[in-house]
């Protein structure tokens, strides 16, 4: 039976990225040789660095305006560490969008080096809705947010204008929506949502804004270090970034990320209207501040829970349970899934209505 993977991560990928990653995995462009076990100075893997930092760049509309990709380690976790290492002045401040479990993680780790203020938080309503109307220092060292909260079914719709710089963590929607990238002086993501298997973190940021902390910066945290070894300064993960510039060309392929955003509001638009339509359902998240990536319910009578989880694990569908905070139901529409696995959980919602 066909798998319906709405896992939050990892998570689908596309299937020719699965097919051309297991034939390297036996034999890397003829070498005789896995992808697995070449040397990542080898020129055949080296070119495969050199093309996925490039094709990043293109794909977000960013080739020649002053911007670096890196291909690192240590997943956005370790970039909550490393942005303010790297950005935050001596004696200086930053300011924080606090609009779910992940930017309060980045926030813990923000206290560490200066004074971290948070702007807006809707922490107190669960994270349910994105903050509006909050503004930022004019003598920050930088603006951070979070583009998309997998746990809360959130995603920030705008962007504000500032003149500080502007940090964000988009590990769970980058790629899947046109926006003007250049807006951002540096954004950050796990590859494990959009782009291919954990192990790899991508890093994309405006050179001019670095070297101004005036801290010192260890060597394996600082951008300007991997910038110069061009995303070598040590082994990178070779086979999750081989993976990721095969999802990286898939997406070209496709029409880019003009392409994808209309059929990620395709699934979207089916699921959430469904969600609201359906007496049994309710959506958890702000209506104008629904994730398109990941969109989140509940059942009105969780008496039925055993019932429909039943039915949905027959049709073939999986990763569907929500966070273990927060319980109900996540269905997590990445760039991969197709239409037609958002139609097979619809039919299954409507299906419980029908059958009780």
């Amino acid at each position: 039976m066909k798998k319906h993977n709405y896992s939050a991560g990892p998570c689908i990928l596309p299937q020719e990225v699965f097919e051309k990653s297991a034939q390297a995995i036996l034999n890397f462009n003829n070498s005789d040789l896995s992808i697995l076990e070449i040397s990542h100075r080898s020129k055949d893997f080296v070119a495969v660095m050199d093309e996925a930092r490039a094709l990043v760049l293109e794909l977000l509309g960013l080739e020649g305006k002053g911007y670096q990709a890196l291909f690192l380690a240590g997943g956005a976790s370790l970039e909550f560490l490393m942005v303010p290492y790297n950005l935050m002045k001596t004696d200086g401040k930053a300011a924080y969008l606090d609009t779910g479990t992940w930017a309060s993680n980045a926030i813990k780790e923000a206290k560490h080096f200066g004074e971290t203020l948070i702007v807006g938080s809707s922490k107190e309503q669960n994270y349910n809705h994105i903050p509006k109307g909050y503004s930022i220092p004019e003598d920050a060292s930088y603006f951070h947010c979070t583009s998309n909260n997998t746990i809360f079914g959130t995603q920030m719709k705008s962007f504000p204008t500032t003149n500080v710089p502007v940090v964000c963590d988009m590990s769970s929607d980058i790629f899947s929506r046109t926006l003007d990238f250049s807006k951002f002086d540096l954004i950050y993501a796990g590859a494990q949502k959009n782009m291919g298997p954990a192990g790899a973190t991508l890093v994309v940021v405006k050179e001019e804004i670095l070297g101004k902390s005036g801290s010192y910066i260890p060597s394996m945290l600082d951008y300007e270090k991997h910038i110069k070894a061009e995303s070598m300064y040590n082994t990178p993960p070779v086979f999750p970034i081989y993976a990721s510039l095969l999802t990286l060309q898939w997406l070209k392929n496709l029409g880019g990320i003009a392409a994808i955003e209309k059929i990620n509001e395709a699934k979207a638009n089916l699921l959430y209207t469904e969600i609201d339509r359906n007496p049994l359902f309710k959506g958890t998240a702000a209506v104008e501040d629904r994730s398109i990536m990941n969109a989140t319910f509940l059942l009105n009578d969780e008496n039925h829970a055993p019932i429909f989880d039943k039915m949905w694990k027959e049709a073939g569908i999986s990763g569907l349970p929500g966070h273990r905070s927060v319980g109900g139901y996540r269905a997590s529409m990445y760039n991969a899934l197709p239409l037609e696995s958002v139609q097979v959980l619809v039919d299954v919602m409507q299906s419980l209505e029908k059958n009780l």
